[in-house]
């Protein structure tokens, strides 16, 4: 594991998710939510078309935030996002992060998500418990 500092960023998490992504995120969640798989319904209601559960989009910034740990699921203590934008298949997103406090094994991280100029996930903060190596 990586010893991490104030000021330093994480590892970027790119990704992009395809069309059927909302399909599946709704049959593991059960949240089938027409506005997320059905385009023409989601047109109906004034939107551009069909957009992913946001808790998929915080799903991929709690993963960024483990893999500050070095993967580990179990170092993320607390996770809080705020939702501040619409996100949608088949286009990328990109989450970053920089730590902004450390205080022993306990690491504080700000974390973003944004498909382009679109910041869908934005005064996020991550608390990792990073054992000492």
């Amino acid at each position: 594991m990586s010893e991490l500092n104030t000021g330093d960023s994480i590892e970027e998490l790119k990704v992009t998710p395809d069309k059927y992504v909302p399909h599946r995120y709704a049959g593991a969640t059960g949240d089938f939510n027409p506005i997320h798989i059905d385009p023409e319904f989601a047109k109906m209601v004034g939107l551009p078309g069909s957009i992913l559960h946001g808790l998929y989009v915080m799903g991929l910034v709690a993963k960024a935030s483990a893999g500050a740990a070095g993967g580990d699921p179990r170092a993320l203590k607390s996770l809080s996002v705020q939702f501040r934008g619409m996100s949608f298949p088949e286009q990328e997103i990109a989450v970053t992060g920089e730590v902004s406090e450390v205080e022993g094994d306990r690491v504080t991280v700000d974390v973003v998500a944004a498909q382009g100029e679109n910041q869908v996930i934005r005064n996020a903060t991550a608390v990792l418990e990073i054992p000492p190596n």
